[in-house]
């Protein structure tokens, strides 16, 4: 008897990071995340409207950070675990970094072993492979016009299977919302 193995195909999907908005969206974020599939919040939505306003242009995945009230953590979790193509992605507020993790983002890592980890809460981005735990690590810094960032910054990348691609940073103006060209 010949059995036949399914060859599994993942999609390419496109996804749009971004983190510590601090209860406001950038309008320029409508135009950087215009061709992704799904937007990542990794926390500090800083209200609900951000929440609702984000749902409302794409598909949302968000969790919430220490500055969230009653209202954004009802909506969203402490944090998320899910697959992205065939990754194993961990998204949580405070996390830290290779050497330098939070407690609670460790704890979580070690039960849930993901192929890429996301945090926000620096406001400093960061894209790090954890050579020692085979994992990619990613902070998008703060899309939020307040908080100790000089310039708001989002990510952008692909999946697709196994691959983490195209991977840009995007600089879209100086904290406190002046145009990039003012900074």
């Amino acid at each position: 008897m010949i059995l036949a193995v399914e060859n599994t195909t993942f999609p390419t999907m496109k996804i749009g990071l971004m983190s510590d908005t601090h209860g406001w969206v950038d309008p320029a974020v409508y135009e950087h995340f215009a061709g992704v599939d799904e937007i990542w919040h990794a926390g500090d939505a800083g209200n609900y409207d951000v929440i609702t306003e984000l749902e409302t242009f794409k598909p949302l995945r968000a969790v919430w950070g220490n500055i969230d009230g009653f209202d954004v953590r009802k909506a969203t979790k402490e944090y998320l675990f899910f697959m992205a193509g065939s990754k194993k992605v961990l998204l949580i507020h405070i996390g830290g970094y290779p050497g330098h993790y939070a407690p609670r983002a460790m704890e979580l890592i070690s039960s849930l072993n993901p192929d890429i980890f996301i945090c926000g809460h620096s406001h400093i981005v960061k894209v790090m492979h954890d050579k020692a735990r085979g994992m990619l690590c990613i902070n998008p810094g703060a899309a939020g016009r307040t908080g100790i960032h000089k310039v708001m910054t989002l990510l952008r990348f692909s999946i697709e299977g196994d691959n983490i691609g195209d991977m840009e940073v995007i600089e879209f103006g100086a904290r406190g919302g002046k145009p990039a060209q003012d900074y």
